[in-house]
């Protein structure tokens, strides 16, 4: 006979939240280093982002200590991987993402440039390799250099190519942005110090050492019992979604980790042996997440911490969650900053918040007021309420 899955309530599931991903006070870590471990990797389209995750779990949040760790110590690796989306790792963890889904990505991006190169600007792969030489040698004489000063030195980085073309929105950017990302998927450059503030997007390039190879298979075993430490318990979709590899290749690499089968309320769900234990009761906690935070960005099922009416106003038409505000393992609200640096936040339920809720939740926008310290941010992907919160 076969034994009956053990079923995993989303009341446990939210229990472990706090603690696992240092969002409760007492759980908070000490570096960023430890804050990129538990959650895997934090999301780094935005760059803000990732200042603003650290800072929600670091118990003295400081952006030296990750600015040192990002540029400085080079402990956390930015990198184009999951999803092709843009993500911090910490070092250690860079080879296994690089093997089980950076390189496949890379290998996309340069097949689509190189094509549209060829198409409309006659240059071939020989050119390719040449120019992708020309900047490593311009930045071994610079040390350090921005996308434009790399363009002054290879001028071919200047060409244009047309996008949309005939649209209203046609476009005729450079190729240098574009090149430069591909060199950078190939971890063959990286981005150092960002021009501006820690909120800017705009970096200086930097030479770099391209990582370890892994056999692929073992790195995405390796990555997918990672994931289940960091989110688990978890379905397949919500593995499969996270990595953005095929149902195949989830599957292999599920099989391959010491994961059981357990029964979600969502259906049949996967989880490592250690967390078939029920949770201790946990400290109730309050939380302001930025957008696309690993943590609400970690499922593909989300009903067991969001309400389903809420999700309209929280993210945006292509999926991306806006600032969010979480209460014990839930999200209740969002949140957005002003022109004038005020941090709003606006409930989207009041069940369950009494005044110790809304005084944990008051504090949390006060630490993270002071975080900022007179930097301004917008978010890159902006949903309803933090529209209308921002104005």
């Amino acid at each position: 006979m076969t034994k009956a899955r053990r079923k995993i309530t989303a009341e446990e599931r939210r229990a472990r939240l706090g603690a696992r991903h240092l969002l409760a006070p007492a759980a908070r870590a000490a570096t960023p280093e430890a804050v990129a471990e538990a959650v895997l990797g934090l999301h780094a389209t935005d760059p803000a982002s990732v200042y603003l995750s650290v800072a929600a779990r670091l118990r003295t949040p400081s952006v030296a200590d990750l600015e040192r760790a990002l540029y400085e110590d080079r402990t956390l690796v930015r990198m184009l991987c999951m999803r092709r989306t843009m993500f911090v790792v910490p070092r250690e963890l860079a080879p296994v993402v690089d093997a089980s889904t950076a390189r496949a990505v890379a290998a996309r991006e340069r097949r689509n440039l190189v094509k549209v190169i060829q198409e409309q600007l006659g240059f071939d792969e020989h050119w390719f390799a040449a120019t992708e030489a020309a900047v490593l040698a311009a930045l071994d004489r610079r040390g350090e250099a921005t996308a434009a000063q790399l363009a002054d030195d290879v001028p071919d980085l200047k060409s244009q190519i047309v996008q949309s073309e005939g649209k209203p929105y046609e476009a005729r950017p450079r190729i240098t942005s574009r090149f430069l990302g591909v060199m950078a998927a190939e971890s063959r450059i990286r981005r150092g110090r960002p021009l501006g503030t820690w909120a800017s997007s705009q970096y200086r390039w930097t030479a770099a050492e391209p990582h370890p190879e892994l056999p692929v298979d073992e790195a995405k075993s390796e990555l997918a019992a990672r994931y289940l430490a960091a989110f688990g318990p978890a379905t397949t979709e919500d593995v499969k979604w996270w990595t953005g590899w095929t149902l195949t290749d989830t599957r292999k690499a599920l099989a391959r980790t010491e994961a059981v089968e357990v029964e979600l309320d969502e259906g049949p769900g996967h989880a490592l042996p250690a967390q078939l234990e029920a949770p201790a009761a946990p400290e109730p906690w309050a939380a302001l997440l930025p957008a696309l935070d690993p943590t609400p960005m970690g499922w593909r099922h989300r009903d067991w911490y969001l309400d389903v009416d809420h999700a309209s106003e929280l993210f945006d038409t292509n999926g991306n969650i806006g600032p969010s505000v979480w209460w014990s393992g839930r999200i209740v609200g969002g949140w957005a900053q002003r022109p004038d640096g005020e941090i709003v936040t606006e409930l989207l339920t009041t069940t369950g918040l009494g005044r110790e809720a809304r005084a944990a939740i008051d504090a949390e926008a006060g630490r993270l007021a002071a975080f900022f310290d007179g930097v301004r941010i917008k978010p890159s992907f902006r949903t309803p309420l933090e529209r209308r919160l921002a104005t």
